[in-house]
């Protein structure tokens, strides 16, 4: 009876040790925290400040209201850049998506020699955006670029630049040629956590691959098309190196997106308040899209896609 009592506080000792073990602690946190507040929430912050504000750069700003807003919502500049930003965001996304989803779903088997082709197939997210940029505006040239010797071969304009169609679907191309790697892996990975049981039972009761792909694969992958979509969305809306470099815009105003928009403000006309103005308006609409389609398509509730497994 004297030795009970002992056992007794010390196994309820144990257990409210480990319980305290296994609570998360803020302060391992504070770290990413910092560096998120002072990367990330100061200079939004800043931005959203000089958004009312009118700053050349060099002077101290001036506060000028709602003056900026007012001008933004009434400029044909920024209702083309914000029409030709959802115009690639939208081709980007059906570029990238079925291409990246289709080659995540065959890079995750066990095909001879993939993880070699996989491994070249993943090149080109390891170059920087200016150096590919420049490359394809190098082979795109009119004048000494190799679409001028094999473009009239295969029914494309030399000049493909030139226009605006074939400037905007060369932008959205160059960009889906770098990422769509990254794509691949996020659905590679995703591919790999569908349980192999499920293809089993398919393969018995007769489905060949084509249904099991729409039947099984598909569904499963919901979560991780919305993940890949959302990071495609919100890199195809800050689009700008790639066109600083390939088209400066244009023709025209004709590639004209809201990031260069509003370096070509800022840094040219050296109206940084109005730049402001503009990157602030594309945040909230980066932000919007992201929500939007995490709403609709019930990636929010996060239920599982193994029940019964």
């Amino acid at each position: 009876m004297s030795t009970a009592t002992p056992l007794t506080k010390k196994r309820g000792g144990s257990a409210a040790a480990g319980s305290n073990v296994g609570r998360p602690h803020v302060a391992w946190a504070l770290p990413g925290i910092l560096f998120f507040a002072v990367f990330a929430i100061v200079p939004l912050a800043l931005a959203v400040y000089l958004s009312f504000c009118n700053w050349d750069g060099l002077n101290s700003p001036t506060m000028t209201g709602l003056d900026n807003w007012t001008r933004l919502f009434k400029d044909p500049e920024f209702t083309q850049a914000i029409w030709l930003s959802f115009l690639l965001t939208t081709i980007s996304w059906a570029f990238q998506t079925p291409v990246a989803l289709l080659l995540g779903v065959w890079a995750a088997g066990r095909q001879r020699s993939r993880a070699v082709l996989s491994a070249i197939f993943f090149i080109p997210l390891l170059l920087s955006s200016t150096a590919i940029a420049m490359l394809f505006h190098a082979l795109l040239d009119p004048n000494f670029g190799v679409i001028k010797t094999i473009g009239p071969w295969v029914g494309i304009d030399p000049n493909i630049m030139g226009n605006s169609t074939g400037a905007l679907l060369t932008v959205a191309f160059v960009g889906g040629w770098q990422f769509m790697p990254f794509h691949t892996l996020i659905y590679q990975g995703g591919a790999r956590q569908i349980p192999e049981v499920l293809y089993q039972a398919a393969s018995i009761d007769g489905a060949g691959m084509v249904r099991q792909f729409f039947h099984i694969t598909l569904p499963q992958l919901r979560n991780t098309i919305t993940t890949s979509s959302v990071l495609m969305i919100v890199g195809s809306l800050t689009y700008f190196d790639t066109v600083l470099i390939m088209t400066k815009g244009g023709p025209g105003t004709d590639t004209t997106v809201l990031p260069y928009l509003m370096y070509r403000t800022g840094f040219q006309t050296y109206d940084l308040g109005y730049a402001a103005t503009i990157a602030t308006a594309l945040v909230i609409v980066a932000t919007g899209l992201s929500l939007v389609l995490v709403r609709f398509s019930g990636f929010g509730s996060m239920r599982s896609t193994r029940e019964g497994m």
